[in-house]
């Protein structure tokens, strides 16, 4: 009888609890770092291309339609640069809804972070971009100057049934780092961890969510460009949250276009899920999570929680998503494809990897003339890519120059010019011990192998190639058999002065590098960070492209030259180090 009783009380028990839960298939999935990709199709060289938003629609469709699944859309930041589409939409045809606006709005996302690149667009591009949305914008160390409140969003909840779930988003907070103030002007960015703390109290008191994700426009190595797990406002924090905040269930990084999928202990010991993807709608980063409802304790638990990464490449455009915005991309069509000058011969950006070349010559010559300076700093902004002999057109502008940086003209010293070149050169050439070793500094493995990157299979450089910085408007040489920070010699400048360690001269460099990016103006130079603006005597309105584009209609026919203002040391090293490693990069 007793037995009777107990198999009976357990039947019932396990009755009541299948009456009581309710299971969710939830699916969470994350574009990043997107950079205009929208269509399958690579408008600044002019073909066809395999990763777009038309492919990942696609990916939704599929996923949307099955019955027993929800779907959660997120982006993660830096949409409002990369391609020509969406340039000529943040500041040619500003007249209309954003296409990217209309784009996200029609692929129905339910939050998304804003990127760095969205904030470098400026403040007329992002603040009319959200109102466009019909969805939050969100980041929550983003900070009004003037009340201490978030500029945007700082989180949302997104809610399925009973299930409650809050997205918070945080922004790299390293911006006045690389961009101009008046871009951000009226804005602080607060410290990412301090803030996770801060909004996950607040978000736990007000919402008490049953889940909570992080949304980050951040990377996830910590100690990228010198820094560490305690650096203040660190560039690429996503992992440290993850580690030192408690209560979230995944983060959803950006920002260093890595693609991640990998676990993180918090300081109690559970689990978070880590999801990044490639950058240009390359990949989707896929949260599954199987999730039942305890309708009697009236508790959310989570049975099962995977990653996956999606590439797209697999996945053809979406029909009726080219059907409903292929007029705007013929529209960009017509504006990239018109003609602004000519070439007489081509030139390439892999020259400019190894020393003097006409690509960053040309960049060179264009920044003296528009500003007058004495000397001009540029690096190569592109790794392979080239502009042939033959009409040149807009899109040509965005190979040629990759970033909406404006245009500085700085007051350097002559000894701070020296220096900032040496520090460029360490981080780019290596110490070479006679002609059969590397010109390049590549990273090495503990056997001083050359490391190649598990994803792309490629050589990785020690330092990356945007921040090869060359100088015009000088004459110097390299020596390459000498020791990092001796090894740089200016004879005089250009036009015949004599250079002066002591003097003051006008300096031409990108807003990026003038406000700190890369460090050789901070590290190299040694000039404090909030001693850069006082540097700097003047800024272009527009991006350095945007004259670009107008020098070279003004001059009609281009020839690019090297200017042969400085040379590499000992020079049958440098020619036999760029013969092999020209090979290791590019292979032939």
């Amino acid at each position: 009888m007793l037995k009777r009783i107990i198999y009976l009380t357990n039947f019932l028990l396990i009755f009541a609890f299948t009456l009581s839960a309710q299971t969710i298939n939830l699916k969470i999935v994350e574009t990043s770092d997107v950079h205009g990709a929208i269509f399958p199709y690579d408008l600044k060289n002019d073909k066809a291309s395999n990763s777009s938003l038309a492919q990942v629609m696609t990916y939704l469709r599929k996923e949307r339609s099955k019955p027993d699944q929800h779907v959660i859309l997120l982006d993660n930041g830096d949409i409002l640069q990369g391609d020509p589409i969406v340039y000529y939409y943040n500041f040619e045809k500003t007249d209309t809804v954003h296409l990217y606006a209309d784009v996200m709005n029609y692929m129905k996302y339910n939050a998304g972070t804003v990127g760095n690149h969205d904030i470098e667009a400026g403040h007329d591009v992002y603040d009319k971009f959200i109102d466009e949305l019909n969805f939050p914008w969100l980041a929550a160390n983003a900070v009004r100057t003037s009340d201490g409140k978030p500029y945007f969003k700082p989180y949302t909840m997104v809610e399925i049934g009973l299930l409650r779930i809050a997205v918070l988003g945080l922004i790299t907070p390293s911006i006045p780092n690389w961009l101009p103030e008046k871009i951000w002007e009226g804005i602080e960015f607060y410290d990412m961890i301090e803030s996770a703390k801060k909004w996950l109290k607040e978000i736990k008191l007000r919402e008490q969510p049953d889940m909570i994700i992080g949304l980050f426009h951040a990377g996830v190595d910590y100690t990228y460009a010198g820094q560490n797990a305690d650096s203040y406002k660190n560039e690429n924090a996503s992992k440290l949250v993850a580690e030192q905040v408690t209560g979230f269930d995944i983060i959803f990084v950006g920002h260093d276009h890595a693609g991640w999928n990998f676990t993180a202990k918090n300081p109690e010991g559970k689990s978070v899920l880590i999801l990044g993807t490639l950058a240009g709608a390359q990949t989707v980063a896929v949260a599954n999570l199987t999730l039942t409802f305890d309708k009697i304790c009236e508790l959310w638990s989570i049975d099962s929680i995977e990653g996956e990464i999606i590439n797209i490449k697999n996945y053809s455009p979406d029909e009726e998503f080219m059907e409903q915005f292929s007029p705007a991309l013929e529209d960009a069509k017509l504006y990239v494809n018109r003609k602004i000058g000519e070439f007489d011969k081509a030139v390439s950006s892999r020259d400019a990897i190894f020393g003097p070349s006409e690509f960053t010559d040309l960049v060179h010559n264009i920044q003296l003339e528009l500003t007058d300076a004495d000397i001009s700093f540029t690096a190569p902004l592109a790794l392979n890519t080239q502009i042939k002999a033959g009409d040149v057109f807009v899109r040509d502008m965005f190979n040629l120059y990759r970033y909406e940086n404006l245009l500085y003209t700085l007051s350097l010293k002559g000894q701070e010019i020296k220096d900032y070149l040496e520090y460029s050169c360490a981080n780019w050439f290596n110490v070479m011990k006679d002609e059969n070793d590397n010109l390049l500094k590549f990273k090495r493995d503990e056997d001083g192998n050359i490391q190649y990157s598990e994803r792309t299979k490629s050589p990785e450089l020690e330092e990356r190639f945007y921040n090869y910085e060359s100088a015009a408007g000088i004459n110097y040489t390299v020596d390459v058999s000498k020791p990092e920070g001796g090894r740089v010699t200016i004879s005089n400048l250009s036009d015949g002065r004599t250079f002066d360690f002591n003097s003051m001269y006008k300096v031409a460099v990108n807003s990026y590098r003038g406000n700190g990016g890369g460090g050789h103006l901070t590290r190299g130079a040694g000039i404090p960070q909030e001693k850069l603006a006082d540097r700097i005597l003047d800024s272009t309105e527009k991006d350095l492209r945007y004259y670009m584009m107008h020098w070279i209609e003004k001059q009609g026919t281009i020839t690019p030259e090297v200017i042969n203002n400085w040379k590499v040391l000992p020079e049958s090293w440098w020619q036999k180090g760029k013969e092999k490693d020209y090979k290791i990069m590019f292979g032939r």
